[in-house]
């Protein structure tokens, strides 16, 4: 029988081996790396403890390295199970007993002897990680080229996990849930909350006030303005978030996306917050639609880098392959989406990245009348780019809790 906290641990391997090794998502190695975890806690104590060595692995490598004569190999379970020791004790705050009780019999033998002594060496001479995470070598390289000095605050955007946004069926209450909840609110129909919240259990969920979605992700749907009936396309439309924002402002939205589990997870948001929207199950390079729209929000397929916060996976997974794959695919979609709209309508495009080649190098190529973003559209402290587009990332407003990566941009089809 395994010790009480021990599939928790293993499960935590299980995950970063499926990011580092091969190149999985967090979410798509949790059916198999959790399956033997009883317990919504532990399954939750696995994520947290793979996420926070994803996010600090350079770091807590280097703490590894200093306390040992010849360096561990990279692959070496040893050091696996060395970072998630250290993840615990230095972000989790695990007591030190209970971090060896779990950790050390996931090893046998030397490594295990090799294992104690180095993290006994490392906590008693109390090491900390520094104030910044030092990011995967690939994407200092690209980032530091993209965004140059930016960079240091987008790394310590990506310290934490992030705090939890909401957005609000009905922005007029925005004052009135923020009290009733205990947050804050940096623009209206939006409330923030202190990560750690259960969702389900807080007042206004069951009766479908509000749906969880980060704040800048919430800003592509608000550059469509008040609906007042016309016909809105969301594409990639899945879980939900902009087709509940685009069906609150009034929209007639039709819902496109190729997922039919995701799918059925909008379904659920839409009946749970009493909104409604045409919901199609197709592949949008396949798909054409019976008549145009009046509006079309686009938010592509992209690498996901500017998720970081949330999945630190991406910082270890993404690179110049997977980058060209996305970008040949949203240069289909734009091009498509671009000849659905009605004369006057307005295309919004939108990528949680923080490669240039998925925002700032894709959007000159879209031959529509480009309808800048203007400053009193956004929240206080984030402001247009000299283009007229919207680039947020991870190290902007950061005294308030920070934001996702992403880049908007808009056109009207003249």
């Amino acid at each position: 029988m395994d010790i009480p906290g021990l599939p928790a641990r293993r499960a935590a391997l299980n995950l970063i081996d499926a990011v580092l090794r091969r190149g999985e998502t967090l979410d798509q190695a949790a059916g198999s790396a959790l399956a033997r975890v009883s317990g919504d806690a532990d399954r939750a104590l696995a994520r947290a403890i793979a996420g926070e060595v994803l996010r600090w692995r350079a770091d807590l490598d280097d703490l590894i390295d200093s306390a040992t004569r010849l360096p561990l190999a990279d692959d070496a379970k040893a050091r696996a199970v060395l970072e998630i020791m250290l993840a615990q004790v230095l972000r989790l705050e695990t007591p030190a007993h209970a971090v060896i009780a779990t950790g050390l019999p996931l090893l046998m033998g030397g490594p295990r002897r090799l294992a104690h002594g180095v993290f006994s060496a490392v906590t008693r001479r109390e090491a900390v990680l520094p104030a910044v995470p030092t990011l995967p070598e690939a994407a200092i390289e690209r980032w530091s080229a993209a965004w140059g000095e930016r960079v240091v605050d987008i790394a310590g955007g990506l310290a934490a996990p992030p705090p939890l946004d909401l957005a609000l069926r009905d922005p007029a209450e925005t004052a009135a849930w923020a009290e009733r909840l205990g947050g804050i609110s940096l623009m209206s129909g939006h409330v923030r909350l202190s990560r750690g919240t259960a969702v389900e259990h807080l007042e206004g969920f069951r009766d479908g006030a509000w749906w969880v979605q980060d704040l800048a992700a919430s800003l592509p749907a608000r550059l469509l303005g008040a609906g007042e009936g016309r016909k809105a396309l969301d594409l990639c439309a899945a879980p939900g978030g902009k087709t509940l924002q685009l069906a609150a402002a009034g929209w007639d939205v039709t819902a496109l996306d190729l997922s039919k589990r995701r799918l059925e997870r909008l379904g659920d948001n839409l009946k749970r917050t009493g909104l409604a929207a045409e919901i199609v199950q197709a592949d949008a390079l396949k798909w054409a639609p019976e008549e145009k729209f009046d509006a079309i929000l686009l938010d592509a397929p992209c690498t996901a880098t500017g998720t970081a916060r949330r999945h630190p996976d991406v910082l270890h997974r993404i690179g110049a392959r997977q980058i060209d794959e996305m970008v040949e695919i949203q240069s289909a979609m734009l091009e498509r989406a671009a000849g659905w709209l009605k004369p006057g309508g307005t295309l919004v495009y939108a990528v949680c990245s923080m490669e240039p080649q998925e925002g700032e190098e894709q959007a000159p190529k879209v031959a529509l009348a480009p309808a800048p973003v203007r400053p009193e559209e956004l929240p206080a402290g984030l402001a247009p780019t000299a283009e007229g587009w919207l680039r947020t990332d991870p190290g902007m407003l950061a005294g308030e809790g920070g934001l996702d990566g992403f880049f908007v941009a808009r056109w009207i089809r003249a």
